[in-house]
């Protein structure tokens, strides 16, 4: 909250500084946010308030906090006429009930609301002092009614409204619901109107809407240049209620803001005289005589009592009984000594005060934290990082970092889609709820919500190379009829073309192998079914931990996709159980290396792996690594054959390897392949 430094000395005793006021708030929960000097001299500061301190948001609630942790006295709002008069004038007009009618149909949604008329008022411009006020706080003044109304609310924390009187149908005040598609135009030089719903609180005249309960005015009734007749509004809302039509129309205003943390019934009535005080101070006028009201009764003051030893006892400090009674009492709470016990009345601005424990924390909030003792040194245990965390951090943002965008999708599928991921005798894990609709099965693969959110996507224009992954948990029933949940990492992405699509979601596989496992991830070619077409499996340290493949067209149809998509689906625990990974340290090598690239013309059905595994078994003396390039298929190579690309690292850690020497492993290495799968070297 913005706030003004001499306007919150206007309740102190003696001034505070911009520094002193900045240290005691936050001394005591309020914190202090910076500062600025305005061009007149004036300084206001920000405040920043917790949700459950509506009461100090208003220069007055803060004034109380400063009193009481200063030691200073606390004075009320006074008047700035000549007259030393703070609440209203006395009522000299006829009864204000002859006048206007109220009728509050919401007693939950509205606990309380009164209504005051003057009569004969003049609008003009503010008096200097309270321009000033609102100016120093962020506002800016409008005319002495409406600077009356933001002047109270920042003062008091208590929104009030004014509608001229002329406006009102009847005249007549209604608190009720709003009508279906009720519309409702809100006070604001960028207003639009807007549709209410029944769901919606307003005030309303004996025809239309006025104003939108605790949030927003209306521009119908708004004060005039012309206006001479004025209601005065002083009521509370349920915060809850507010908050809705406020969240629902997506208009804030300082009224919301201070509803939504509540405002006591009871806190009405004073901030309703002030307003009639200053408006008759400013703008002239005649009030008429009494209130009317309407709203449920009054609740009682709440009544919490603190035991003096337990807050001795809690707090660790010794704090003199005396010291405990004057602090409540600067800050309203009226206590009464009866032994150990001190009885306290809540004022009514205090709706977080609930129990004994609040009152300690008022206690020691205002006398100071520092008297509460401290230990030199604190023992403390650092835990060790969750593994799995750990790794599924990880893995999240090697992915990420490939331009896979994860989702989180919904547990519950269609028959189809769950049978279309299973083969006999797996079968799909039912619930038994109606409210389940067609998504009655627990899915079985990640893969049907991914192609769901894909089409989705893709629907709405957004498909520009969309990778997409999802970890979760799967379910189905095994041939025993057992229930079998698991995690698993599924991921789609496109396949326009067919070999460039697997391999790159191939590397991203490898990739992720690398940081979770340091070790390589092996692909090896599996029977294809209705879900993948080729499909290959995938394993580490021979162990299979997943699936890759094409989606067939069946499926992709099933989800009114048409492009090609590729997928893999990983069981999570088999591939974080090689994590953390260990990475062998060993220092870089001195030595050059040397590479040689070979082109082999093999036969279409022989694999890389195939070849990979012949080199590494008769592993040349000098080899370091081996690498696949790419693989060509054209006019040269034939229709049954293709050209396989592959680079060949080779170094001695101690020595520069000679030409001749490596021209002698190549050479022998070609035979070997030759000799184990009629590969041909290609010129």
């Amino acid at each position: 909250m913005r706030t003004s430094v001499r306007w919150i000395n206007d309740y102190l005793d003696r001034p505070a500084t911009a520094e002193e006021q900045a240290d005691a708030l936050t001394a005591v929960g309020l914190n202090f946010d910076g500062r600025e000097t305005l061009p007149d001299g004036a300084i206001w500061q920000e405040i920043e308030t917790t949700s459950n301190r509506g009461d100090c948001l208003c220069h007055y609630g803060l004034a109380r906090e400063l009193a009481a942790r200063t030691k200073r006295s606390l004075k009320p709002p006074a008047s700035h006429s000549a007259s030393k008069a703070s609440g209203a004038k006395p009522a000299t007009g006829e009864p204000a009930s002859k006048i206007i009618k109220v009728t509050n149909e919401e007693h939950e949604g509205c606990p309380r609301y009164t209504a005051r008329v003057i009569r004969g008022v003049k609008v003009g411009p503010s008096p200097v002092w309270l321009q000033e006020r609102l100016r120093d706080a962020g506002q800016i003044p409008r005319n002495n009614i409406v600077d009356c109304t933001n002047f109270v609310l920042l003062e008091l924390g208590q929104p009030t409204h004014v509608f001229d009187l002329a406006t009102l149908a009847g005249p007549e005040i209604r608190v009720r619901r709003a009508r279906a598609k009720e519309v409702f135009l809100p006070l604001g030089e960028q207003m639009a109107p807007i549709e209410l719903t029944p769901a919606d609180l307003v005030i309303a005249d004996a025809k239309n809407a006025v104003a939108m309960a605790g949030v927003k005015g209306g521009a119908a009734s708004a004060v005039k240049e012309s206006t001479t007749d004025i209601v005065l509004e002083a009521a509370t809302f349920n915060p809850s209620q507010v908050r809705a039509s406020s969240r629902r129309h997506r208009i804030a205003s300082d009224s919301s803001k201070r509803f939504e943390r509540g405002v006591h019934p009871a806190s009405i009535d004073a901030a309703a005289e002030r307003l009639a005080a200053l408006i008759l101070e400013t703008a002239g006028g005649t009030l008429c005589a009494g209130v009317v009201e309407a709203g449920a009764p009054l609740p009682p003051p709440r009544i919490v009592s603190m035991r003096k030893a337990r807050c001795r006892r809690i707090l660790g400090a010794e704090i003199a009984d005396e010291e405990m009674t004057g602090t409540l009492q600067t800050l309203g709470f009226a206590p009464k000594a009866k032994g150990d016990l001190l009885e306290c009345t809540v004022p009514p601005q205090r709706m977080d005060i609930e129990r004994e424990v609040d009152l300690i924390e008022e206690v020691i909030r205002l006398i100071g934290l520092e008297r509460v003792p401290t230990g030199e040194s604190i023992q403390i245990r650092t835990a060790a990082p969750d593994a799995k965390m750990e790794a599924g951090e990880r893995l999240r943002d090697t992915l990420a970092g490939m331009d896979f965008v994860e989702c989180v999708t919904h547990a519950l599928i269609s028959d189809a889609s769950a049978n279309a991921m299973l083969h006999p005798p797996l079968a799909a894990l039912r619930i038994e709820d109606e409210r389940a609709g067609g998504t009655p099965c627990l899915r079985p693969s990640v893969l049907p919500g991914l192609l769901a959110t894909r089409k989705i996507n893709e629907d709405r224009g957004a498909i520009d190379s969309l990778r997409l992954f999802e970890i979760a948990s799967i379910f189905h029933l095994n041939a025993a009829k057992e229930h079998r949940e698991s995690v698993s990492l599924g991921m789609i992405a496109d396949a326009a073309k067919e070999e460039e699509g697997y391999r790159s979601l191939r590397g991203v596989i490898e990739r992720l192998a690398h940081e979770i496992a340091a070790k390589p991830a092996r692909f090896a070619p599996t029977a294809s079914d209705s879900v993948m077409h080729p499909a290959a499996e995938i394993s580490i340290d021979g162990a299979v931990i997943g699936r890759i493949g094409f989606l067939t067209p069946a499926v992709r149809q099933a989800f009114g996709l048409e492009k090609p998509l590729i997928a893999a689906e990983v069981a999570l625990e088999s591939l974080l159980k090689h994590w953390p990974p260990e990475r062998p340290a060993a220092a870089l090598p001195s030595m050059p290396s040397v590479e040689r690239d070979l082109s082999l013309i093999l036969g279409n059905e022989k694999t890389w792996a195939e070849v990979e595994g012949v080199i590494l078994r008769s592993r040349p003396a000098h080899l370091e690594s081996l690498s696949f390039t790419g693989t060509y298929k054209g006019k040269q190579t034939g229709a049954d054959r293709k050209s396989l690309t592959l680079r060949l690292v080779f170094r001695d850690a101690a020595r520069t390897l000679r030409r001749e020497e490596i021209d002698l492993e190549v050479q022998a290495l070609v035979k070997t392949l030759q000799a184990e799968l009629g590969a041909e070297l290609r010129a």
